[in-house]
């Protein structure tokens, strides 16, 4: 059974939605707070690095896993998570999928010229304020903008 799938037939099962990781890749520049966007791959929308607990790895240690597979994020954890976002999941069987999305900062020492899924998405930075107004799900805006910038 394919794992999206399984996810799907959990939540019916216990009414629990399930949890992504995400990371929150921020940098100083100018004096002022950046967060490294992505786009996801099938829309183009914008978006923060992050997928499913990772068995071997903590929630944190997933969040930065998954920046460095999407965006290539070289750098560390830089605090404990920051709050939680509602978002779907598109599942292949084409039907939306809620879940819950952990926020974890991420510190960014460089970006990487070569990684995972290089050429699959874009990456950009942005203000904080900027990347509040660039994202689609309004309980991610809301955490951006309560940051300090």
């Amino acid at each position: 059974m394919k794992y999206e799938k399984k996810l799907e037939l959990l939540r019916n099962a216990s009414g629990v939605r399930p949890v992504q990781f995400a990371a929150l890749c921020l940098r100083r520049k100018a004096g002022r707070a950046e967060v490294l966007m992505i786009t996801s791959r099938e829309t183009g929308r914008w978006l923060l690095p992050k997928g499913w607990r990772m068995d071997d790895r903590s929630e944190g240690e997933t969040a930065l896993t998954e920046a460095w597979e999407e965006a290539g994020v070289i750098g560390r954890l830089s605090g404990p998570a920051l709050g939680t976002y509602g978002a779907q999941k598109a599942l292949e069987t084409g039907r939306p999928l809620q879940c819950r999305v952990e926020v974890h900062p991420v510190k960014v020492d460089k970006l990487a010229a070569r990684y995972p899924e290089k050429g699959q998405r874009r990456r950009k930075w942005v203000p904080l304020a900027k990347a509040a107004r660039l994202v689609a799900e309004p309980e991610l805006a809301e955490l951006l903008r309560s940051l300090k910038h």
